[in-house]
């Protein structure tokens, strides 16, 4: 059901209850995608996600002569005819704002035998950062062209594979950068050496790391900041198929629904013990903790309840895991006291400037909010009804702000906050409203 230009939140006039089965990990799917193109027999992806920035890696990889079927109501992706790529010589990728595929992409392309292909996105896309996974690139062997500026989108590449070598990778500003360069890394006619010029958020690229080996690659040989990737070993899935985790970052939502609404909510498939999913983003599950959530976890699932005891403020450094932090921070006026959210200067070069976009937001929503480049800190205010929130086109500004309105402020169900363009939801989660209206009348029924 299509949705309105601005929504209303309804809230939630008794405690939260029930399951909810949150999608497929979107950052799993798209590298998932990505190697099983790069295997030699079809593979099937279970339990992937549907949305708008899989639909464009899919749609991408067709265009270079892959051969990919989906199965929304399986939640299925099957990618075959391996043999076929590259063949159409010139191709045309759009990547709409999904930096996995703008990074990954850029790298398959790149390292392609053969071929001419343009990549481009929307007007935002043209401002995230490509230059460092260009540069690294090209020393590499490639041969990649800027029409517009330097470093930016749209890109032209040459194909005619990758030599290898030793590159240097400046990952600040995304550790998509790096996750692009390891998983074509094995494609080069000689071994690979990467000298990162400064830190990476780890645990993005040990997801990726972890998956290269379950298609088949040996465990990289990390040592300081030298990555070495041997070449030659082709990706292999020999069970056909590739089961991919649900989504992390999709369930810090919901996960943080009942320290709001109170009450108790499963997830089941989600194991956020620590070290059990490949996603860094399950930590979110120990920091709602801290903020008084209790979260009860096992193999098969993770409950969250609250019994409206005390929400505690939280002082956290989200560097490994950002894009929970809007979570956070959009609930934050309900904590008791000031909470601290470090780590996210990198975020300021996503969909949106989401540590200036946040800010806005939650004075517009009456809090005092004192912004640096790297922290926002929040002083609870009393929360201003009326409010509508910009999303700017950014998902995660939609569904952490959709969270924040299921709270009755007003205390008799009246609907308090609204939010701008919630179907930017479907970016990667596109039923998200509808799933927490159908959570809020499930937890009216007797």
């Amino acid at each position: 059901m299509p949705l309105p230009d601005v929504l209303p939140v309804q809230p939630f006039t008794r405690p939260a209850r029930g399951e909810v089965r949150v999608p497929g990990s979107k950052s799993l799917t798209n590298r998932a995608l990505l190697l099983a193109a790069l295997c030699d027999q079809p593979v099937t992806l279970t339990g992937a996600l549907e949305s708008e920035d899989t639909a464009l890696m899919a749609e991408a990889l067709r265009r270079l002569g892959f051969s990919v079927s989906a199965d929304p109501a399986a939640t299925t992706f099957t990618v075959r005819g391996q043999t076929n790529a590259f063949r159409a010589t010139d191709a045309d990728l759009f990547v709409g704002l999904a930096g996995t595929a703008a990074r990954f992409l850029t790298a398959l392309c790149a390292a392609a035998p053969r071929g001419v292909y343009r990549l481009d996105g929307v007007p935002q896309m043209r401002l995230r950062p490509m230059q460092p996974l260009v540069t690294a690139l090209r020393t590499l062997g490639a041969d990649i062209r800027c029409p517009g500026s330097e470093g930016f989108f749209p890109l032209e590449i040459h194909a005619h594979g990758l030599r290898g070598g030793t590159a240097r990778l400046d990952p600040r500003e995304s550790s998509q950068l790096l996750s692009a360069l390891l998983m074509v890394a094995p494609l080069c006619r000689e071994d690979v050496n990467l000298v990162l010029t400064s830190p990476v958020r780890r645990p993005f690229v040990d997801m990726t790391a972890a998956l290269m080996t379950q298609f088949g690659q040996p465990a990289l040989n990390w040592q300081g900041e030298d990555i070495t990737i041997k070449a030659g070993t082709h990706y292999t899935r020999p069970a056909g198929t590739y089961a991919v985790e649900p989504d992390a970052t999709a369930a810090s939502y919901f996960m943080a629904l009942p320290l709001v609404t109170t009450g108790r909510i499963a997830l089941p498939g989600l194991d956020a013990r620590a070290g059990a999913m490949l996603q860094g983003d399950a930590q979110f599950a120990r920091v709602l903790g801290t903020a008084g959530l209790n979260i009860t976890t096992n193999p098969g699932s993770t409950i969250a309840s609250f019994d409206g005891s005390r929400r505690t403020a939280v002082q956290e450094n989200f560097s490994g895991f950002s894009d929970t932090f809007l979570t956070l921070a959009a609930i934050a006026p309900l904590l008791d006291g000031p909470t601290r959210i470090s780590g996210i200067a990198h975020t300021r070069k996503q969909e949106t400037d989401r540590v200036a976009g946040m800010a806005r937001e939650l004075r517009r929503l009456g809090q005092q909010v004192i912004e640096s480049d790297d922290a926002l800190e929040i002083h609870p205010r009393p929360l201003q009804p009326g409010t509508t929130v910009e999303t700017y086109g950014d998902h995660r500004f939609a569904m952490s702000f959709g969270i924040l309105g299921s709270h009755d402020l007003q205390g008799d169900g009246r609907t308090w906050l609204s939010i701008r363009n919630p179907a930017c939801c479907a970016k990667t989660f596109p039923n998200f409203f509808e799933l927490l209206e159908s959570m809020r009348r499930e937890s009216l029924a007797p």
